[in-house]
């Protein structure tokens, strides 16, 4: 029986059931299978390679697990194991297979042995082992597997994982794992060696230590020429001193100056301060003069007694005698030895007294060398803490110094300290200080005198020797043998995509680069070294021809003795996918009309479908037929929306008219024609007998105006001194206290005050409150004229004239008084007690 796949089990169901990889949901058949998927109590018992989920979650998808899962029997059954994709290569390794059938998903290859093939990729499942080709047949041995997801294809130094991306080993990087990582050299990708900085590191890189790791460098404590204690601080060099900027040893002390080497010398004896570059003297000490010749110098002031007798060398002035010096001095200013000018032969000044020296010229108390030049203790040189001359002697100079010490970070050359070993020389290994000189095979070479890098004579160096041509395997770059990437067995450059030709265990060349596999439907001719396509009848194959087949392109077809062959399932059932087997095989199943001597036990609902009601998708001509009746309503209701604006403005309309007494009955047939028609153009209709009297109002008062226009313009004619004969009307501003500004305001309706006093008004009329009865005519008995008019109610009303009001009662009294004669404007009130005057109550 197979045990590929998971088991389904409910409790209170009769039987659990295998279920081979592939998808299910609720709406799977038969009804068993149904209710098993949808029960609450379900659980899941994992084959091997197939996860470890015990709980149900629809949809449900078994699938193997990227690997391989093997089964000691044939048809998949028997307990199976599974091993996964491996996390790093397998290289020059096999594992032996006890197999009777292998089951692997669609995205992975495997590579094994079998038989004569030394090597046959798998890409599908193999149901019964016995059934492959020839060529494939006998004893299996895994030699790799890995997922055909990646894009393009990782190195060989690479796995491709399930997601697609390749997994590199420790030291390797690249989107293939192609090259090693920074500070990892070789086709391992090995860790650079301890104690250095960098080294000769990538793929092809020999791992020689480039930079050893500096203890303490001066720059780890903001330091340039001092040491670095544990405690931080900076010691200086003799002659350095903290610079302004707050950097430790970075300007020469007081005394010294900077020379053109880089290096603080000491001032000359007797000079307190000295130039940089040129060492010239600037202040001399107490005591000391300039010298005349030589401006680097300070003389000492000569001893004279009080006699004015100058002591010779050796001696000094006591006041009245000169007295002999120390004997450590040759010349002195006092009896002792720290009064010593210039130290006597063998000694040397160094802080004010006379030191001897080593046989190497080093000071006593001091990393000083002694100059006798300038007879003192001087600085070794740049970058030097220590330093020596061979053979010291009287005669000895300051150039014979040779640095025996340098600072971290600093190698020895030729006595003097230097950042790197010049060429042709190599850094000792023995103290990490002191370059050594090559052997004269190599015009370069690392760790000893004679692993060359580079060959003199033309020729090339290959794992530090001298050959005429690069070994396999290997290639020829600046005078050296490199070798190839590890994927390549000849190449012509360091990549892994310039291989000329190809390894075992990636031997299919590919656009410069080598592969483990060719294309699925394709095979590896070792002939030709090259990738064939298989048989027609072939998803995959080990050799040429339709009997060398490892799995069947067709869902029909099943693979027998390396051929695919009609699959002829019995019981209507067919090939699995995936699995390359009838489904009869797998099951137990028993033909109709046959009999068997022990029955098959009866299951109820494996032959039962589930009822569900399935939804039709719409037809085409059923989605126009919405989509009209959707367009058909929409208008409908477009159409009703305009007819019941249409009314409601038809009723407005009808209200307004009525408003305006300008409606007019017509019957519906009338009414109808006009619809069906359009609306004749008609007469206008005569006005009303109140619109009537309101233009009459309103063409009067226009005529009055023009009137009192003419009127008014004849009194200023005569008042200019016109030639013309003066207006027999009356004067209506002749006034002495009449002004021309007025003549603005010469229009204005009639003014009560002017109807008072006689006297125009000076300033302009105040504005009346505005009435709310409509005016009626200025001829009219019951009110006054004005040129402003409200335009009369449209509704009817009763045109009987209005009692006047006591205001216009009394305006009328007085414009109804007969005019004053000429000349008469002043009104001399005799009582106003009785005044009918409205505004005077």
């Amino acid at each position: 029986m197979p045990t590929v796949g998971v088991t389904l089990s409910a409790s209170g169901q009769s039987t659990d059931v295998l279920l081979l990889p592939g998808e299910y949901s609720s709406t799977t058949n038969p009804e068993l299978l149904h209710d098993l998927l949808t029960s609450s109590s379900a659980s899941l018992a994992q084959s091997p390679g197939f996860g470890n989920s015990s709980s149900v979650s629809l949809p449900l998808t078994v699938s193997l697990e990227p690997g391989l899962a093997i089964y000691p029997q044939a048809l998949y059954g028997g307990q199976g194991s599974y091993s996964s994709l491996p996390t790093s290569p397998v290289v020059n390794a096999s594992i032996s297979l006890t197999a009777s059938s292998l089951a692997l998903p669609g995205n992975v290859w495997a590579a094994i042995s079998a038989g004569s093939n030394s090597r046959v990729i798998l890409w599908n499942s193999v149901p019964d082992v016995s059934q492959l080709p020839e060529s494939a047949s006998g004893a299996l041995s895994l030699l790799n597997m890995q997922s055909s997801s990646c894009s393009p294809p990782c190195s060989g130094s690479g796995v491709c994982s399930a997601s697609g991306t390749c997994t590199c080993p420790s030291g390797f990087t690249g989107s293939s794992c192609e090259t090693c990582a920074s500070g990892f050299f070789g086709p391992k990708c090995e860790a650079c060696p301890s104690g250095c900085t960098s080294c000769d590191d990538g793929i092809s890189g020999s791992g020689r230590c480039l930079a050893p790791i500096v203890t303490d460098p001066p720059s780890s404590c903001n330091c340039i020429n001092g040491e670095c204690g544990s405690n931080g601080q900076c010691t200086c060099l003799t002659g350095w001193t903290a610079a302004s900027n707050g950097t430790a040893c970075a300007q020469c002390a007081s005394g010294f100056f900077l020379d053109s080497t880089g290096n603080c010398e000491i001032c000359q004896l007797g000079c307190a301060q000295c130039a940089d570059g040129t060492g010239d003297c600037i202040t001399c000490k107490s005591g000391f003069t300039q010298d005349a010749n030589d401006r680097t110098k300070c003389d000492a002031t000569t001893q004279t007694t009080s006699s004015g007798t100058a002591c010779p060398d050796g001696s000094f002035s006591n006041g009245s005698d000169c007295e002999p010096c120390s004997p450590l001095c040759q010349t002195c200013t006092g009896s002792t030895s720290n009064d010593c000018v210039i130290c006597g032969s063998g000694s040397y000044s160094f802080n004010g007294s006379c030191v001897q020296t080593s046989s190497s010229g080093v000071c006593q108390g001091s990393n000083l060398i002694a100059n006798n030049n300038k007879h003192e203790c001087d600085t070794c040189g740049p970058k030097c803490t220590s330093c020596g001359i061979s053979n010291f002697n009287v005669a000895s100079t300051i150039d014979q110094a040779q640095c025996t010490g340098c600072l971290p970070g600093y190698v020895l050359s030729q006595g003097k300290c230097v950042e790197s070993c010049p060429s042709g020389t190599f850094l000792s290994p023995q103290d990490n200080l002191t370059c050594t000189a090559c052997d004269s095979s190599c015009t370069s070479c690392a760790g000893s005198a004679n692993f060359c890098l580079t060959c003199a004579n033309n020729l090339l160096a290959s794992d530090g020797q001298c050959v005429n041509s690069c070994p396999s395997n290997t290639f020829s770059s600046s005078g050296s043998c490199v070798s190839c990437h590890p994927d390549c067995a000849t190449c012509s450059g360091g990549s892994f995509n310039q291989c000329t030709s190809c390894n075992k265990a990636l031997p299919v060349p590919t656009s410069g680069r080598c592969l483990p596999t060719c294309s699925q439907s394709q095979f590896f001719d070792t002939t030709s070294s090259t990738c064939q396509s298989c048989d027609g009848s072939c998803s995959s194959c080990s050799g040429s021809g339709p009997n060398n087949c490892l799995a069947c392109s067709s869902s029909s077809q099943v693979l027998r003795g390396g051929t695919c062959v009609s699959a002829n399932c019995s019981s209507g059932s067919s090939v699995v996918p995936g699995l390359g087997v009838c489904l009869s095989e797998l099951v137990a199943t028993q033909a109709s009309g046959t009999s068997a001597g022990s029955p098959l036990p009866s299951i109820t609902g494996i032959s039962t479908p589930i009822s569900t009601t399935t939804r039709q998708p719409l037809q085409w001509w059923e989605i126009l037929l919405m989509a009209l009746g959707c367009a058909f309503i929409f208008v409908l209701f477009l159409i009703c929306w305009r007819r019941r604006a249409r009314k409601q403005r038809a009723k407005d309309t009808a209200k307004f008219a009525t408003a305006k007494s300008l409606d007019r009955k017509t019957n519906w047939l009338v009414r109808f024609g006009e619809k069906l028609f359009g609306h004749t153009p008609s007469q206008p209709r005569p006005d009303s007998d109140e619109i009537a009297l309101w233009k009459l109002r309103a063409a009067e008062e226009a005529r009055h105006n023009r009137e009192m226009e003419k009127l008014v313009g004849a009194y200023e004619y005569s008042r200019a001194g016109s030639s013309r004969a003066p207006s027999p009307l009356p004067s209506l501003y002749d006034h002495k206290h009449y002004a021309p500004e007025h003549d603005s305001h010469r229009l204005s309706g009639g003014s009560m005050y002017s109807a008072m006093t006689g006297i125009p008004r000076r300033g302009p009329e105040p504005r009346q409150p505005v009435k709310t009865n409509p005016l009626t005519s200025r001829f009219s008995s019951t009110t006054l004229g004005s040129s402003v008019h409200k335009k009369p109610s449209t509704k009817a009303r009763d045109l009987t004239p209005a009692k006047p009001t006591d205001a216009e009662a009394y305006a009328a009294s007085v414009r109804g008084e007969s005019p004053e004669p000429r000349g008469s404007y002043w009104i001399t009130p005799t009582s106003t007690g009785g005044s009918r005057n409205p505004f005077r109550k």
